[in-house]
């Protein structure tokens, strides 16, 4: 059983379409999606209604909380609050009312058993949409966060953009970073790849091209309220 877990795609549809693909050629056998699926990109709608046809499980990410009723006070930098409501704005506008539902429906985690491995997935934290655990936390600190809250062999989460895999205690912590807006310098699309036998587990990170300079040019093609920036992360693989 080969199941690939995806998410943070952030309205990036042509990065998406590139995993879809790696997805079929790989015989994947099922696909689960946690999170943050179209804001930050220059095609949210397609990119949610491509999610949305895989007709699979699909959680919520902070950024799809953000799209339903806006960004905060003291959830981004102040100097980045007003261009992160732009951004979503200009996101809404390109959305209905059925896609906006869609996103407040949304679980926030997913736990399941295939093959004698138990599984725990979430965005962030099983607690959080937001908080940040990256990938040199310690041990103790993955354990109080990610592990504490279910007692299951493989844990899984998105949000922070920079995959790795972590094995403590002889369970396993995965993190399956980003399709659309990778931030570990590698500017490729990833995804967590779990292969489940007879009762053995291999884990592993999946790295896809995706044509970056097409991505650019819809940021400006759109007239994005943030093309710059975002353009940056697309060919540069971080902020």
């Amino acid at each position: 059983m080969k199941i690939a877990f995806i998410s943070d795609i952030h309205g990036n549809a042509i990065a998406l379409d590139a995993v879809l693909e790696n997805l079929k050629r790989n015989l994947v056998d099922k696909v689960f999606v946690l999170g943050d699926l179209c804001y930050r990109g220059p095609e949210p709608k397609r990119s949610l209604d491509l999610i949305r046809s895989l007709e699979t499980d699909v959680i919520m990410g902070n950024a799809d909380e953000w799209v339903v009723r806006g960004v905060r006070e003291g959830e981004v930098p102040d100097k980045a609050l007003e261009l992160m409501n732009e951004e979503r704005n200009w996101t809404v506008a390109r959305l209905d009312q059925e896609d906006l539902d869609y996103l407040q429906s949304l679980p926030t985690e997913l736990k399941f058993e295939h093959g004698g491995i138990s599984i725990h997935a979430y965005h962030a934290t099983p607690e959080s949409l937001f908080e940040v655990v990256l990938p040199d936390a310690a041990d103790s600190e993955l354990e109080a966060k990610l592990m504490q809250k279910e007692s299951s062999q493989l844990y899984v989460y998105a949000h922070i953009h920079k995959p790795y895999i972590r094995y403590i205690n002889g369970k396993i912590i995965m993190n399956i970073g980003s399709v659309g807006l990778p931030f570990d310098g590698v500017a490729k699309a990833s995804y967590g790849l779990v292969e489940i036998e007879n009762g053995n587990i291999r884990t592993s990170i999946q790295r896809i091209s995706f044509n970056q300079e097409k991505v650019v040019e819809l940021y400006q093609h759109e007239n994005y309220p943030n093309a710059e920036m975002m353009s940056g992360v697309i060919r540069n693989g971080k902020l």
